[in-house]
This record gives structure tokens, sequence and C-alpha cells, in this order.
């Protein structure tokens, strides 16, 4: 199989169906529903050629070689050069940023990886699921009632208190946090002069306040992941810079997609009242219904910019050295050929895995976490308040490789 140009076989110009696909992609209706640009995609095959060169994967099977690839590697100082920030390590949100171990590639990110890793082992994240659901009830009850915004009122700090109480962040900072992680992360899909100076004040901000933690727990050790980050073993230890870069990293990777899963989610389940009346009535459900909220609808939309550094050739398709390539993850999530009734959300679901935490060595190293939170925050939501449904329509999150939303409002 080879990437796809020139024109399909009905004679329509391909090249002009995937510019106006990705074109209406990054539109508000795109971002708010991009399925059935995805189905276009898939149409033309399970890996196309855009005109500019770029690799687009919608299918799930290429997809998964394509992430479990060591030989595809990230190299965000290109794009960021061609994009006219050629001085990128000089402004404070983006080396933060793209310095970051999300996009390093071996050995820098195995190293890193390796020493914070012992913050995440299954033991130690099993034993948040107390803490997410104090948190959880705590939020709920706080809801004032009536129509509310869920977004600000609940999928926003619920995951943004998790995390920061994992990190040891006191809670008197973490409205703050929320605030600053919010601008940081603009970055990722918007780098205007506008939002990079916006960012890096954040990011500046971020920084100060996760180097005064290191150095506390530095001299006062706690049961937090800081804590042990701070005291990683071995003379091979993170650097000032790498720790807070690390922290900022694990605050924002841990609640902007946790948020867009918890938002996304709700919308789903209101959108499927018979669902939610079995996840209501069935406890056990939980677990199995977590993926299918991940595959239905992911957090993660686009998985972009890897390349390989020579020719290669990756699930039978042929890359030429650089090629660019984005791994459309939730066209991939509801690919037939892997999913039954891929359209539909189906709670007990049995079937292939979602890739939205990625693949291979760059697989989420929070996931674990993510799926606890969706697993006790959705049941509690639907159980609290019996007669939730939608107030008016959600607005998407600006950007399409985090996936998430702004506004939802709802009845309670």
């Amino acid at each position: 199989m080879a990437p796809l140009d020139g024109r399909s076989t009905s004679g329509t110009d391909t090249s002009q169906i995937i510019t106006d696909v990705l074109d209406k992609m990054y539109s508000e209706s795109g971002r708010a529903n991009p399925y059935p640009l995805y189905a276009q995609l898939r149409e033309l095959g399970p890996v196309v050629t855009a005109p500019d060169g770029t690799v687009l994967i919608s299918g799930y099977a290429e997809q998964r070689a394509f992430l479990q690839d060591h030989r595809l590697t990230k190299h965000p100082g290109r794009r960021l050069a061609a994009a006219g920030w050629p001085d990128w390590r000089d402004r404070p949100s983006l080396q933060l940023m793209f310095e970051s171990m999300l996009f390093l590639n071996p050995p820098e990110h195995t190293r890193l990886r390796r020493l914070v890793s012992a913050a995440f082992t299954p033991a130690r994240v099993e034993r948040m699921r107390p803490v997410v659901e104090r948190i959880t009830a705590d939020l709920l009850d706080a809801l004032p009632g009536g129509t509310v915004n869920f977004v600000e009122d609940f999928a926003l700090p619920m995951p943004i208190a998790v995390v920061a109480a994992l990190l040891g962040v006191p809670s008197s900072d973490w409205a703050m946090f929320q605030s600053l992680a919010r601008d940081w992360t603009l970055v990722l899909d918007d780098i205007s002069p506008a939002t990079v100076e916006r960012a890096d004040r954040a990011a500046v901000e971020m920084g100060e306040c996760f180097t005064r933690l290191a150095k506390d727990r530095a001299k006062h050790p706690q049961d937090d992941m800081m804590s042990v980050i701070v005291a990683a073993q071995g003379d091979d230890k993170l650097t000032g810079r790498e720790l807070v870069t690390m922290a900022a990293l694990l605050l924002v990777a841990g609640f902007e997609t946790s948020s867009g899963l918890l938002s996304k989610g709700l919308v789903a389940l209101l959108r499927h009242p018979e669902q939610a009346a079995r996840l209501r009535a069935e406890p056990d459900l939980a677990v199995s219904a977590a993926e299918e909220l991940i595959r239905y609808d992911s957090p993660i939309q686009l998985v972009p910019n890897r390349t390989a550094e020579e020719d290669i050739e990756v699930a039978g398709v042929k890359l030429a050295a650089r090629q660019p390539v984005i791994a459309v993850i939730g066209a991939g999530n509801r690919d037939p050929k892997v999913f039954s009734r891929p359209e539909e959300l189906i709670l007990d679901r049995q079937e292939a895995p979602p890739l939205s935490f990625g693949g291979g060595v760059h697989y989420c190293l929070g996931a674990p976490l993510a799926r606890i939170e969706a697993q006790v925050a959705l049941p509690a939501v639907l159980r609290k308040f019996p007669d939730i449904e939608l107030a008016g329509t959600p607005v998407p999150r600006a950007g399409h490789v985090i996936s998430g939303l702004l506004k939802l409002p709802v009845s309670l």
C-alpha cells in the first residue's frame, strides 16, 4: 500500500477532497463533530497524502504500526523555525513545552521517562482512587443547581485538583494552576505572537511555582509525586530545569486531556440516554464504559509532526525522509474494519483498545489515572443528578490536537 495521490476511482480530485476536509476540520463545526470528515478520509484509503506532502493516517491498524515504530521521531524545532520562531528556546512557553519529554526522542526521552516512571506505578496510581472519589463528591456537592457550565464547574477543576494533589501542589493554588495551564497549552495548536505572549506569562509563573515546590520537597519530602521526582535515585537525576519542565508537563497532560474526556464523555452519555441509564444502574459497567467513551470521542484527535530521518516503509506505506506524518486518532478509533457499529456508543463494547493514549515509547504515562477519573466521575454525575440534560450547544475548545470543550451548559 502506498500513500494515495492524483484522482480517486470516481474521477474526483483526491487532493481537493483532502484539502477541503482539512480546512473543515479546523473550523468550529469541524471541531464540534469531525467524524463525517474522518469518514471521507477513510473512504479515500487508510493512508493518504495531502497536497503539501503530509501523510494522513486514518486506519486503525496503520496508526498502530506508525505509533509503535521507533524510527518515526519528533523534531519540533524544525516546525517552530519554519513557523517564524528560530529563537523558540528564548520564549518561556515554547521552551517549556517543546523541550519536555512529550517532544523528545530516545535516548533523552528514555532517560526522563525512566526517572519519573516510579511516580506512576500501578499501586501509586490506584492509591489515587479515593482522592478522585473525594474530589468528585466535593465538587458535585458544591454545584449550585439549575443550569451550570459543566466545564468550568466540574470538568476543569476536578482533574486539575487530582493532578495537583498528586504532585503535591497546595489546594489554595489549584484554581491558579488551572488558568495558567490552560493559557500555556494554547501553543500546542496556535503559535501566533499574541498566543505565545500569553503563554509565556503563564509558563514563567508556573515555572516559579514548581521551582519553589521542588525546593521545599527536597528539604521536606512528603507522599506526593514531586517528592518522588526530586528524590529520583542514582547519579543521573533530573536537572533543575528538567524537573520544572516535567512537573509542568505532568500537570497539563493530566488535566487538559481528562477535562476533554469528562466533558465530551458527558455529552455522549446525554445524547444516548439509554446508555446513560445503564451506567447509572450498573456500577460494574464503569470500566468498559470509560474505554468506550475514550474511543467514541477521544480527547486527543491528532498525533502530528512525526517524521523518519531516512526513507522507510511502515505497514506497507513508503515514507520519504522527513516527510511529515499525522495520525488522525479520532478516525482510527472509528475504523469499521476494527469496530462493529463504530458510530454507536456501546458501553459494554469488548473490542480493540482505543488509540487515544498513543503507542510505543510515547504511550501516555498518565493513561491509568485518566481512566480512573472517568470511571469514578461520570457514573457519579449521573447518579447525583438523575435528571441532568443538555441546556444548550456545547462550544468546542480551540485547536484539534487536544480536543475538549470551552462550554457545556447542562440543567441539573
